[in-house]
């Protein structure tokens, strides 16, 4: 029995969950094949877009998964790598922003509603609080973010799939909007955002096979 829970070989548990629940099996491997077809994203990109949701989700399934998925349609190291710092750029600005909410914890005149879009501009009190962690933030933001090898239109699509799979309400709004200033569609937001329920679906799924694993496996004498 192997004593690392992420190996190559527990994956091959995933044959049984065809066999364990073949209508649910079915209804996924029909919704993941859906959501990569060529659209107003291409295969490629929305293979992007996925190692960037891998690297939030932490799946080493998906990771390895995808990353093979996106060299076959062409993705380059270089393009995957600035994918994955928008992802931890993201993170980050998951974490500033939400920082909001302390102050306002502290502040026994704050309003009941927690998600108010002017709380962003509060965030001048944490730059405050620690303005050479926040400098640094910022700089490592602005790099994640600016065009390179991936397009800045691309990147405010990938940060926009992030925000969605983050649940950060103000990611989502500020990148959406910084989206539709780079030209993004409806329709290609509305893509990467399926690419995004796909993987957090995909890490879900792809963790059957540790399940199958822990449950084959013979149970300890205490």
């Amino acid at each position: 029995m192997s004593t690392s829970l992420y190996t190559k070989e527990t994956v091959k548990n995933l044959s049984q969950a065809k066999e364990l629940a073949p209508e649910q099996w079915k209804a996924f491997d029909e919704f993941g094949k859906s959501v990569f077809e060529e659209g107003a994203l291409s295969r490629k990109e929305k293979e992007i877009v996925a190692i960037a949701i891998t690297h939030i989700t932490q799946c080493p399934y998906c990771i390895d998964t995808h990353t093979k998925n996106a060299k076959k349609a062409g993705a380059t190291l270089e393009e995957l790598t600035e994918a994955a710092f928008v992802a931890a750029a993201l993170e980050a600005g998951g974490a500033v922003t939400h920082s909001t909410h302390v102050h306002e914890a502290k502040n026994s005149q704050a309003d009941d509603a927690l998600y108010e879009r002017s709380n962003l501009k509060k965030l001048g009190q944490l730059e405050k609080a620690a303005p050479n962690g926040f400098k640094g933030y910022q700089t490592f933001s602005d790099a994640a973010m600016k065009a390179g090898k991936l397009s800045a239109k691309l990147k405010e699509i990938i940060a926009v799939a992030i925000a969605t799979t983050t649940q950060c309400p103000y990611c989502i709004d500020v990148h959406t909007k910084n989206a539709t200033k780079q030209g993004a569609t409806n329709e290609e937001l509305g893509e990467a955002i399926m690419v995004a329920a796909a993987l957090r679906a995909g890490g879900a799924y792809a963790h059957i096979a540790n399940m199958i694993q822990g449950y084959n496996e013979p149970q300890e004498m205490g």
